[in-house]
C-alpha cells in the first residue's frame, strides 16, 4: 500500500434502498482495509438531502448530503437497489448526480436493481449489464439499449459494472478488491467474511429448484419435492407422468405449459444443481457425487459440467476450497 491515500467508495442511499446492497460491499471494502494493515478504502454513504435515510427494512442509515460531497472526488460509485429505486430513477437530482459522478469516477456501477437508476442515467446504454433475476426482463423492456444478461453474477463493461441480486454485491466487491489490491488479499477478505472468493462464470443467480417452482403455480410442488429427493431414480417422462397420474403426452404438455421447460430439461438442471451443491460443501468422491445426483458415472458428470459451466467438477470444487 505504501503511502497511497485511501480510495473513496461512495454509496448512494435513497428512501427504501435495500440495506444489504450497501452494507455487503461496504463491509467487504472495510475488511480489505483492516486486513491490508492500511486504510485502503474510505467508504462513505451519501443521499440527496443528507441525514438519516430509511432502508426498505426500516433501519436508518446516517448519510452525507450531495452538497456536502460536491467537491469530493470518488474513486468508485456504487448505486444500490431496493423498492425505492424506481422513484429515485424518476428524480432528476438523483439521475443527474449519478451521471456526473460516474463520469468523474474511475469506475461506477450498481448492485441488484440499482441497475435501473444507472440505466436511467444513461450509464448502461450499449453495455452488457445484469440485475436481480426477477427484474431482468423489466430492465430490458424499459431500457432496450441495455444488453441484459440474466445469468451473470456480475458484469464489468469498461469502467461500468453491474451485479445480480442482493449478495452478488459482495461478489462484485471482492472482484474490485482483487483488481485494486491483488488476489491474495481478496481471498483473505473472502475467508474472513466466510464467503467464496468467486462463483464460477455462467452460474445462475438462483437455484434451479427455485427457477422451476417460481414458474409453476403449485401444480407440481409434490412432484418437484420427490424429484429432488430421488435424483438417482428413473426420472423419465413416463415415470414422472405415472407419478403425477397423467399420460406421458398430457404430462409433458402440461408440465411445459406450467414451468416453461420440458420435464427432461428440468431434471437435467436439477441434477446439475445437486452435483454443484455437493461439490461446494463436501469432499465426496466425484464418482459418489455423480451417482447421487443421477448422472450414473463420472464421465457423464464431467461432460455436463464442461458443457454448462465450462469447468470440470474438480476445478469447480477447487473454486470453493479457497
Amino acid at each position: 500500500m505504501g503511502n497511497k491515500p485511501p480510495r473513496t467508495i461512495a454509496f448512494l442511499a435513497f428512501d427504501r434502498f435495500q440495506l444489504l446492497d450497501i452494507t455487503g460491499p461496504l463491509q467487504s471494502f472495510a475488511t480489505a482495509s483492516e486486513l491490508s494493515g492500511a486504510p485502503a478504502y474510505r467508504p462513505i454513504v451519501v443521499s440527496r438531502d443528507g441525514g438519516l435515510v430509511a432502508s426498505s427494512s426500516g433501519l436508518q442509515v446516517q448519510t452525507l448530503s450531495l452538497q456536502q460531497v460536491a467537491r469530493l472526488a470518488a474513486d468508485t460509485l456504487v448505486v444500490p437497489g431496493g423498492p425505492g429505486v424506481h422513484d429515485a430513477s424518476r428524480d432528476p437530482r438523483h439521475v443527474d448526480w449519478v451521471r456526473r459522478r460516474a463520469v468523474a469516477a474511475r469506475r461506477a456501477g450498481s448492485v441488484c436493481t440499482g441497475a435501473f437508476l444507472a440505466a436511467a442515467a444513461g450509464l448502461l446504454d450499449g453495455r452488457a449489464a445484469t440485475t436481480h433475476w426477477r427484474e431482468c426482463r423489466r430492465l430490458a423492456e424499459r431500457f432496450p439499449r441495455v444488453r441484459v444478461d440474466a445469468d451473470a453474477i456480475f458484469i464489468r463493461d469498461g469502467k461500468l459494472f453491474t451485479s445480480a441480486g442482493v449478495t452478488a454485491g459482495i461478489d462484485l466487491a471482492l472482484a474490485l478488491i482483487e483488481e485494486d489490491l491483488g488476489r491474495a488479499l481478496a481471498m483473505r477478505v473472502a475467508r474472513h467474511l466466510v464467503v467464496y472468493a468467486r462463483r464460477p462464470g455462467g452460474q445462475s443467480q438462483f437455484s434451479e429448484t427455485l427457477r422451476v417452482q417460481s414458474a409453476d403455480d403449485g401444480t407440481f410442488d409434490a412432484l418437484h419435492q420427490w424429484i429432488a429427493a430421488n435424483l438417482d431414480a428413473d426420472l423419465s417422462v413416463e415415470a414422472l407422468a405415472a407419478r403425477a397420474g397423467m399420460s406421458a403426452r398430457h404430462f409433458a404438455r402440461v408440465y411445459r405449459a406450467k414451468t416453461g421447460v420440458t420435464p427432461a430439461k428440468a431434471v437435467a438442471r436439477l441434477r446439475l444443481e445437486a452435483a454443484r451443491r455437493q461439490l461446494e460443501g463436501a469432499e465426496a468422491r466425484i464418482g459418489t457425487v455423480a451417482h447421487a445426483a443421477g448422472f450414473g458415472d463420472p464421465d457423464r458428470l464431467r461432460r455436463t459440467f464442461h458443457r454448462h459451466l465450462g469447468v470440470s467438477p474438480r476445478a469447480y470444487r477447487a473454486g470453493f476450497a479457497a
